[in-house]
């Protein structure tokens, strides 16, 4: 897939749009220290389809940025610290080693018995939080293996990300949270999503 052939908004690239503008319109992108120098991004176009300073972030205005694919990327120049290890969640490493294959002229993922074995669990997920709405707190948001430093820039393929709905508002970070809920394999999701989390609530 090319870095602007976009799928329908109905896709986890819409979801992923969705979150970068929410994240853009609750005013929760560019905080961060060394964020412009991490926000190289993709060059100007001379139809930049990018949000102009001021103006409200909609789902149109990302049209044109670049897809991630595989299980993403922590890059050097991150502004965030890496994911810590921890003994009581569920390793990225675990949910990003998915197949895909294809049928029906769509992309499908092909898990292992290590993911399908986490199916209709209770389990803990670390990541970073990607919201899909504005405001402080979210019920339903994206967590991704490694964080959103550019606005216009997918981190990562749909096995890099856990789409997560709360029980209870979680607080928005961009320091890394973790999640514990009822875990689900997605083997055949509208949205194209590979893995979700429901009933969920925040631990430490």
């Amino acid at each position: 897939m090319g870095h602007s052939d976009f799928p329908d908004i109905s896709g986890w690239h819409g979801r992923w749009r969705r979150a970068a503008a929410g994240a853009l319109a609750a005013g929760l992108m560019g905080t961060a220290p060394g964020w412009a120098q991490a926000q190289a991004g993709p060059p100007a176009r001379a139809t930049d389809s990018r949000p102009k300073p001021g103006a409200p972030a909609t789902l149109d205005d990302f049209s044109g940025v670049p897809s991630g694919q595989g299980p993403g990327v922590h890059g050097a120049n991150s502004p965030f610290a890496p994911l810590s290890a921890r003994d009581d969640v569920v390793a990225w490493s675990v949910l990003t080693a998915v197949k895909t294959k294809t049928a029906n002229n769509r992309i499908v993922p092909v898990f292992t018995l290590s993911q399908l074995t986490l199916h209709q669990k209770t389990q803990r997920i670390q990541g970073f939080m990607m919201p899909l709405d504005p405001g402080a707190t979210q019920r339903h948001f994206l967590l991704s293996s490694v964080p959103l430093t550019c606005a216009f820039c997918m981190p990562g393929g749909p096995e890099s990300l856990v789409e997560v709905k709360s029980k209870t508002p979680v607080k928005y970070s961009m320091e890394p949270v973790v999640v514990e809920g009822h875990f689900q394999v997605l083997t055949d999701d509208a949205f194209g999503m590979y893995y979700r989390i429901t009933d969920a609530s925040s631990v430490k």
